[in-house]
């Protein structure tokens, strides 16, 4: 696909504040999040020809930042400070109450991922399992799972 800065800018502009969220939850840290998205626009931009079809955009970056995001868990693995840490130096603001962020938290990696495509990202079971090679049927179980493990402890 040709496309200039302009169009770019105005793709990107359409779903900035839906990949800051999704990098947010999956990275907790409000400077690794904009780092990461920062690293997955210049990806998408450098790449942008690449992308056959405009209306794939949404889902084209959100593959990118989900790979950037898994990249920097993976460098940093082991060196993770607690949740609480991060709530109390105020460094986690995505606009959801610290209950919901805590049990978001509890989830493994993989559900981290399928719940926030689904939440901020806005992608159903089909689109999800596209991107990380799984059967639909599969996403939705496990995001059903995440989704209950969640409850248990909001009801808790």
């Amino acid at each position: 696909m040709k496309c200039d800065a302009n169009t770019f800018a105005q793709m990107y502009e359409a779903v900035y504040k839906d990949l800051y969220r999704f990098a947010l939850c999956i990275m907790r840290q409000t400077q690794d999040a904009e780092d990461a998205v920062s690293e997955a626009v210049i990806l998408a931009y450098e790449h942008v020809h690449k992308l056959r079809n405009q209306e794939a955009f949404k889902s084209w970056i959100f593959t990118i930042l989900s790979n950037v995001c898994k990249k920097k868990l993976m460098n940093r693995a082991g060196k993770d400070k607690p949740i609480e840490e991060y709530e109390s130096a105020g460094q986690n603001d995505i606009g959801l109450p610290l209950e919901i962020k805590q049990a978001f938290f509890i989830l493994s990696e993989e559900e981290q991922l399928i719940v926030a495509l689904s939440v901020f990202g806005g992608y159903n079971s089909t689109e999800i399992g596209k991107i990380y090679g799984l059967n639909a049927n599969t996403v939705r179980s496990k995001r059903k799972r995440a989704l209950e493990k969640m409850g248990c402890v909001l009801n808790s």
